[in-house]
């Protein structure tokens, strides 16, 4: 089958792999994105398969709390000059103020949230107007917690990332607000890894155990050493992803459970926006490149 450009620049997205890599994974894969990324990680050329979430819009994400409710959410803008000027944070402002009143499940929900200037969605429409550059707003997410519980919340820059944190067994606003800047820090996807689903868990496990089949240095050890090596693999593969895991961004040698349990408290969970992640943006030039490239 034929590869395109864009299939080819989105892999190179994902992996920091270089173009004719991507291009020789691409159609190794048949055009799977997903089985060329792993495909690169088994060749030892991905760079990274953690580029997923590339940082690629501008704008700012924003985190409230007010009382037993937390909400986050995200507006973009084209340029970063934009999204610093008086009138998109006043924007933001407003928009905070609509959405902790009505807490919207759904960003479309968030749209149709009426304010004294009519809803946000005409909001947005009318920034962009007066701005003299697209803003949309992205995402929201509204998280609620119990009265034995408390928020951590925190900004980075500004709003480049926000997080929030619901803590318990502590009542301990510092505890609470370093969690949050752990999370904003060291970008987590679950509290644990007893969170990561069982298929994401065999994926990786079964990509571990290709790899090390192709490993000359693995060979003739003995089943019950390779089945510890394999282990042991996977289990690093997932130790940034797990907060609990992770080492203690203030304490780099002691892990966030052993924050946790010093201090007799517990996560009970967590949301972290950061501005323009997974939005693909469009680099100069970049499509020529691909197409003299591809050619060759």
């Amino acid at each position: 089958m034929a590869i395109t450009a864009a299939q080819v620049k989105e892999l190179r997205e994902k992996t920091g792999a270089g173009m004719m890599d991507c291009k020789k994974a691409l159609t190794e894969c048949e055009g799977d994105i997903a089985k060329a990324v792993d495909w690169l990680r088994e060749k030892g050329i991905a760079k990274s398969a953690k580029k997923e979430g590339r940082i690629a819009a501008e704008g700012l994400t924003r985190v409230a709390v007010s009382g037993n409710t937390a909400v986050l959410f995200e507006v973009n803008s084209e340029t970063d000059f934009v999204s610093k000027n008086e009138q998109f944070l006043g924007l933001m402002d407003t928009l905070q103020e609509a959405i902790l009143a009505n807490k919207p499940a759904t960003t479309e929900e968030a749209l149709n949230v009426q304010t004294a200037e009519g809803t946000i969605n005409d909001l947005i429409i009318n920034a962009t107007a007066t701005i003299g550059e697209k803003i949309s707003f992205r995402r929201v997410a509204v998280v609620e917690k119990a009265d034995d519980e408390i928020f951590g919340s925190y900004m980075h820059m500004g709003g480049s990332i926000s997080a929030v944190v619901v803590v318990k067994g502590t009542q301990d606003a510092t505890v609470a607000k370093n969690l949050a800047m752990q999370v904003a820090s060291m970008a987590p996807k679950y509290v644990s890894q007893a969170e990561v689903p069982g298929e994401e868990v065999e994926h990786e496990r079964e990509l571990q155990l290709q790899m090390m089949k192709a490993d000359p240095s693995m060979a003739n050890k003995p089943e019950k050493v390779l089945a510890g090596i394999l282990k042991g693999k996977v289990d690093k593969h997932f130790k940034d992803q797990c907060l609990l895991d992770q080492e203690y961004f203030l304490e780099p040698k002691t892990k966030v459970s052993q924050f946790l349990k010093d201090n007799k408290a517990e996560v009970v969970t967590f949301v972290r926006f950061q501005t323009g992640e997974g939005i693909e943006k469009r680099e100069e030039n970049f499509a020529e490149e691909v197409a003299a490239q591809m050619a060759k």
